[in-house]
């Protein structure tokens, strides 16, 4: 704080050189009475002590900080890092022990997790490697053991459930483009994973899908694709190389169960069309042989050169309702040819006459019907069985996997599908 000020006594004016007995003070010296008295130590008079500077410069006024006192007269030492440390300490021997141990439980239980899901992989590895080599798979299965904790399973010699997935099954001709199973309660022989014997599974279920995709690879060599047609069905499309000529083939199959442990087709339907002229059915029956397209036969009616051709040949000439003089006459009367292609009739009549022989006896009518006369004794020499093999999709599961049953056979967008069972499956040496 500021000392109060103290006002002096007044002084006699010192007389004024004018007048005579009267003195007078300079105005300006009465002001600087009135003032405070200068402090040597705060100059300013803001109130700045010899304290607050040494305060800040860490040391008396007038010694640099660090000369080593102090105002109390104790000596200055560097600070001590080690009382941080001890703190440190300090504050975690103040950590209750329920939560150091809680913590080290936490990191046990990490550690047995990590080496249980180790023990589960190595023995997936182990159990594929010994499937893939049971079963003469070109492909190592996929399997996964579930259940947690697996070492204790092991050590009951008892696993919940096993799930596996093989890529491609060779079963008869064709792969099977992916089998997947569901194993549970399978009890282990021997001791996993270093002496595993064989297992016996007390259920097993699952599906087996014979891919279109691999049906269209492993039996398209003739081009021939296959799709869905229904629930049961299945539609082939594609292209057939006839006496160096291409046809088109289509049909149906019908899948069916054969036995418990296969799939067997019928074909039906089948026919080769030779494009924009004539479809060709193989195998008995009325719907047998070669028949005109409609705008086959609808283009011979216009043309009177090709409906003479027809009409020379008798059994065309009687399966279209003329006799034989009235076959000659029509050929030669334009009148009569053009009554008799331009009837209604004429078309349907012709549609359904079967031309297998006729191009075959009379090469130079196939020519002017627009069909190779090779092709067509190429078609007429094709045999059902022939034709039927091409598209046969009938397929075993492999002996190796004995006490699984097929059931459920249906037809979806992607293949063939088919349910597994089993029940009590032996796997490797079970005794």
């Amino acid at each position: 704080m500021r000392s109060p000020t103290r006002i002096s006594p007044p002084q006699p004016s010192p007389p004024h050189s004018g007048s005579p007995g009267v003195h007078y003070r300079n105005p300006y010296e009465e002001l600087a009475e009135l003032a405070d008295p200068e402090d040597p130590d705060d100059p300013l008079g803001i109130g700045l002590k010899p304290e607050d500077d040494d305060a800040d410069l860490g040391g008396r006024r007038g010694k640099p900080a660090g000369s080593g006192s102090v105002d109390d007269g104790e000596p200055w030492s560097p600070p001590n890092h080690r009382r941080s440390s001890r703190r440190r300490r300090g504050r975690l021997k103040a950590v209750p022990r329920l939560v150091k141990a809680l913590i080290g439980l936490v990191v046990l239980g990490l550690l047995l997790v990590l080496g249980d899901r180790w023990a589960v992989m190595y023995a997936e590895r182990k159990a594929e490697e010994q499937l893939q080599k049971k079963l003469d798979l070109a492909t190592a299965p996929r399997v996964t053991i579930h259940g947690f904790p697996f070492l204790t399973q092991v050590l009951g010699k008892h696993l919940q459930q096993v799930d596996i997935a093989v890529p491609d099954v060779a079963a008869d001709r064709v792969s099977l483009a992916e089998v997947r199973a569901q194993a549970q309660d399978i009890r282990i022989v021997g001791d996993l994973p270093s002496s595993f014997k064989g297992a016996v599974v007390g259920r097993m279920k699952g599906d087996v899908l014979l891919s279109f995709e691999d049906l269209n690879r492993e039996l398209g060599a003739s081009q021939v694709r296959f799709r869905a047609l229904g629930p049961s069905s299945v539609r082939a499309d594609g292209k057939l190389p006839v006496a160096n000529k291409e046809v088109s083939l289509h049909a149906k199959a019908h899948i069916r169960r054969q036995g418990d442990r296969g799939i067997s087709t019928s074909v039906t339907d089948m026919r080769l069309d030779i494009p924009e002229i004539a479809t060709y059915r193989p195998g008995p029956g009325p719907r047998a042989g070669l028949f005109l397209h409609k705008k086959a036969a609808e283009r011979i009616s216009e043309d009177s050169e090709k409906a003479r051709a027809l009409l020379s040949v008798p059994s065309v000439a009687e399966k279209l309702g003329l006799a034989p003089e009235e076959a000659g006459q029509t050929r030669n009367d334009d009148g009569q040819l053009d009554r008799i292609t331009g009837s209604p009739r004429f078309i349907p009549a012709l549609l359904g006459v079967n031309l297998v022989q006729a191009v075959n006896d009379h090469p130079q009518l196939a020519r002017k019907l627009g069909i190779d006369p090779t092709v067509a004794a190429a078609l007429a020499r094709l045999k059902v069985p022939e034709l039927t093999d091409k598209l046969q999709l009938s397929f075993q599961l492999p002996e190796k996997a004995k006490g699984i049953r097929l059931a459920n056979i249906g037809v979806s967008p992607e293949g063939i599908r088919a349910d597994l069972t089993g029940a009590e499956l032996n796997f490797g040496k079970t005794r």
